[in-house]
């Protein structure tokens, strides 16, 4: 048995860190072990190398009264379901804290951001600069002594006109170029800080922050029970927007112990792949239109299958793409009516998808130009791509056999017949053949679940639990749970303080964490394969910089 499939229980993890461990806690799902700031790295090393525990999954920090505080949320990638938290205390004069990223990679955006926004220092970070705001932001808005009302005052030295004449070293052989942020092929407000040799890319550092949304203060000053599900539409925005309701029912579900009806998780799981279907369908469209510029079939094509989902959705929910349709303990309505027609809409689509899907593989994955642009470009090796804590499509496109419907079950997804598909190549083009084979499944999953609703007993169609109208978790109540949204782990990590809005909101983006391992893929490459690379990841800014 390997390190990653061997479990660990809180006891044994406590002895294996010896004299690390300066305090227990117990989370929610996972056992906490407080450690001093200057030995972090040293524990990481012996959660990873000697218990498994090979994925850094979400960081999160805050500031008390008497201290401030870093969480690290470690999993497996082998058993997501085995958690542990590494929570680390600094003192409030000096909040300075060793940096875990030569432990693992895709610490250094997780704690620029803590930060950006907190205010803690990681020593050791190789890039200790704020990555959603302004380097000449004041102040850190999550930290307790911030003063929101006070005016951010840029100087017209600081920010002086940048378009200046070109300098060149006598003996220079590289250029410095901006690829957006105000440009189709960055899917969104992204600036990309490009080092080229010719038209090989030796550097390229993404620059985020330009839709910074304050995502997570608007859910901390929201209640539990109706005030913050309207926004996790807004994270994802394109397509996915249930799955991201999700990600929140799943967390306060879990946080409040509220059950959910058998039947309402049916319906969600059904919306949920819809979702799914509809975001892959937007991604693939968008990369062919990235990388030749097939603007007129497929784009067209997946945008019309796409249009065709959303009908479906809208009709479910009453909206095409700021769904709020979950509700905590189920959803907010039932199938609309007349029942059987809505069904045999879903069924025809579904019948009609296997020929569209067969006409996307002839123009895409059969087409000699795409292959020569996305084969062997973009790589990201399996044990890189661990590192930077990628997951989803991009993850299973390097072989990495990890989804959160099956290896962490919510839903309905452990009662139904699919798989998990993954592939081998590592490159662009593995990474749309996933998302091509993944809607195959997904339609597998809806099939079954249009069966269940259409014979499901009416007088035992729940569709909401009893809830009630005031939520208010136990105080110091800590909690990270997460769900298996279009672009990867899509989680939360939730704190209570005993009234009804959370201490601590924390959003663990998929999409963040995709974009943080795109200078693993593009170095070495050409522009135009930087540009492919960048598509396969599919991102949206809005759940990015949330």
């Amino acid at each position: 048995m390997s390190l990653q499939e061997q479990r660990f229980d809180g006891d044994e993890l406590a002895d294996l860190l010896g004299d690390h461990v300066v305090g227990r806690e117990e989370h929610l799902n996972a056992p906490g072990f407080v450690i001093r700031p200057d030995e972090v790295q040293s524990v990481l090393t012996v959660l990873r190398d000697e218990a498994g525990f090979d994925h850094l999954s979400c960081l999160s920090a805050q500031q008390y009264e008497d201290r401030y505080e870093s969480i690290y949320h470690l999993k497996k990638y082998d058993d997501p379901k085995q958690e542990v938290s590494v929570v680390v205390p600094t003192n409030t004069d000096d909040p300075v804290s060793q940096s875990a990223e030569p432990v693992f990679r895709t610490a250094e955006w997780h704690e620029r951001e803590a930060y950006d926004l907190v205010g803690i220092e990681y020593e050791g970070n190789p890039d200790m600069r704020r990555i959603l705001l302004p380097e000449t932001w004041q102040g850190h808005p999550l930290a307790l002594d911030y003063d929101q009302d006070k005016p951010q005052i840029v100087t017209l030295e600081a920010h002086k006109n940048p378009l200046q004449e070109d300098h060149y070293a006598d003996d220079a052989d590289t250029i410095f170029i901006n690829i957006g942020p105000h440009h189709p092929a960055t899917h969104g407000v992204l600036h990309l800080e490009t080092v080229l040799d010719g038209e090989q890319v030796l550097d390229v550092k993404p620059d985020v922050g330009y839709l910074h949304r304050c995502e997570e203060q608007m859910a901390q000053n929201g209640t539990y029970r109706h005030q913050i599900m309207p926004y996790p539409d807004r994270w994802d925005y394109a397509s996915a927007g249930l799955l991201n309701e999700w990600a929140y029912a799943r967390v306060a579900e879990d946080l409040a112990a509220l059950e959910v009806p058998e039947y309402a998780q049916v319906i969600r799981t059904m919306s949920a792949e819809l979702c799914r279907i509809a975001a892959h369908m937007l991604a693939v469209g968008t990369f062919a239109l990235d990388v030749y510029g097939d603007f007129t079939a497929i784009f067209m094509y997946a945008m019309r299958d796409r249009e065709r989902v959303q009908n479906l959705l809208e009709d479910l929910t009453g909206q095409r793409m700021m769904f709020n349709y979950f509700r905590l303990g189920g959803v907010i309505w039932d199938l609309p009516e007349p029942r059987e027609e809505y069904l045999d809409k879903i069924r025809d689509f579904m019948d009609e998808l296997p020929e569209a899907l067969e006409e996307y593989h002839d123009l895409i994955t059969s087409n000699e130009i795409f292959q020569l642009r996305c084969l062997d470009t973009g790589v990201l090796e399996p044990e890189v791509a661990k590192q930077y804590g990628v997951t989803g499509p991009v993850a299973r496109g390097s072989g990495i056999d990890y989804d959160l419907r099956r290896d962490d079950p919510y839903g309905y997804y452990d009662n139904l017949d699919w798989n998990v598909v993954t592939e081998d190549g590592c490159d662009n083009y593995a990474r749309v053949l996933v998302r091509l084979r993944e809607v195959e499944e997904s339609a597998k999953i809806i099939e079954q679940c249009v069966e269940l609703l259409d014979d499901w007993p009416e007088d035992e169609r729940e569709i909401q639990s009893n809830v009630p109208r005031t939520l208010k978790p136990e105080a110091d109540t800590e909690i990270y749970r997460a769900v298996e949204g279009a672009k990867g782990e899509l989680g939360i990590y939730i704190r209570s303080d005993g009234t009804s809005k959370p201490a601590r909101f924390k959003i663990r983006s998929p999409c963040f964490h995709n974009l943080s391992a795109l200078p693993e893929m593009a170095n070495g490459e050409l522009v135009p394969d930087l540009v492919a690379s960048l598509g396969s990841l599919d991102i949206i800014l809005g759940e990015v910089d949330r």
